[in-house]
């Protein structure tokens, strides 16, 4: 690991270097402020967010070739951050809240809002954020660069939370064969990708549960890089997917956020510690939200949600597993099946969302 994190460090200067003589020099491109959809509560909004140089992308259509999408992957991650600077977050109060951008261009706040308006579409409060200083290498006068982060605070009439993973969950990406993943990945964008039949109308029953409100928040945790973040973000438009924080991870080499279970080590222990980490947040965020999960036999869904519900007994209601047709991969739900039956927790898995949608409607959680 000390080589990789060696490799992962020299990648990075070198790549700060770059950025900053082009800031020098005039030659960078305008810059571009992402702020991700987040989640809160009406004491504690978390926000995060991304300052970089725009990176050429075009919009993308159904008619896009392969080679157009390739380009457009390229750009994604060959991008140009810009650490050092500082934002400004402006809650719904008025207040007005400074943040520094990281090594990687990244910047996270928690904050405390004093007092909360109408949300909008329901669950949602904007919170405007803008650039308030660049680095000294940047030529002056400093530019408008601002966006708006979406916080999503669950209402009081919310009967259960949703996790649902999304590689090989919501839309195929063949994790358990790495060619084909790359190959899903690369050469696609956000309307080549097509959702599994019959997710999104579950996702939407689950929203609404019983009271044909969108009152049921959703959380997508996966272990896609942020730099697919608006790949992601659109296609869920698309498909009119039940809007929801993604909860991506730094695509540099790292360690696990949260320690993984004994023998899972690689790659799958990054992914393992990432996604229990962000789910441990979430449910820590909304002590009084019982929970449904739902991921893949693809990879560790099934030991990470095993996993979750050791740690927050009495609040997971139910866990749906996609069967990706790998039979070697069902054969290792089973036992976990059994482990979490034995604990009060259903777990079920499913070739199909009707048959989910059947089990879900069956337990009264929708209608």
């Amino acid at each position: 690991m000390k080589p990789l994190a060696a490799l992962a460090s020299f990648l990075e200067w070198t790549d700060h270097l770059l950025t900053r003589s082009r800031a020098r020099t005039g030659r960078l491109r305008p810059l571009q402020l992402d702020a991700y959809r987040s989640y809160g509560t009406g004491a504690k909004f978390y926000i995060k967010g991304r300052l970089l140089a725009e990176r050429g992308l075009g919009t993308q259509t159904a008619t896009d070739s392969r080679w157009r999408n390739f380009q457009g992957m390229v750009r994604r991650f060959n991008s140009r951050e810009v650490a050092g600077a500082d934002l400004v977050a402006e809650l719904p109060d008025g207040s007005q809240h400074l943040v520094t951008t990281d090594d990687e261009g990244y910047f996270t706040l928690i904050i405390e809002p004093q007092a909360l308006p109408e949300p909008v579409a329901y669950l949602w409060y904007p919170v405007p954020v803008q650039v308030s200083r660049l680095p000294a290498q940047f030529r002056a006068p400093l530019p408008t660069v601002q966006a708006s982060a979406k916080v999503l605070v669950p209402p009081a009439t919310a009967e259960f939370g949703i996790i649902s993973d999304l590689d090989d969950t919501v839309f195929e990406t063949s994790a358990t064969n790495l060619l084909k993943m790359l190959a899903r990945t690369l050469f696609s964008n956000a309307h080549s990708k097509l959702p599994f039949v019959g997710v999104a109308d579950f996702y939407r029953r689950l929203q609404r549960g019983n009271t044909s409100k969108p009152d049921n928040p959703f959380f997508y945790v996966s272990s896609s890089p942020w730099n697919l973040y608006d790949v992601l973000e659109e296609f869920m438009g698309i498909h009119k997917m039940p809007p929801g924080p993604l909860l991506l991870r730094d695509l540099g080499i790292a360690r696990p956020k949260t320690t993984p279970l004994p023998g899972v080590t690689g790659s799958a222990a990054i992914h393992f510690g990432h996604k229990l980490h962000e789910i441990n947040n979430v449910l820590a965020t909304y002590p009084h939200l019982s929970f449904v999960l739902l991921g893949d036999s693809g990879q560790e869904d099934a030991r990470i949600y095993r996993e979750v519900v050791r740690q927050h007994p009495g609040r997971i209601r139910v866990i749906y597993i996609r069967d990706v047709q790998v039979p070697a991969r069902a054969l290792l739900v089973g036992p976990i099946t059994a482990e979490l039956e034995a604990e009060g927790v259903p777990m079920l898995l499913v070739a199909d969302y009707a048959t989910a949608a059947a089990h879900a409607a069956s337990l009264g959680l929708i209608i």
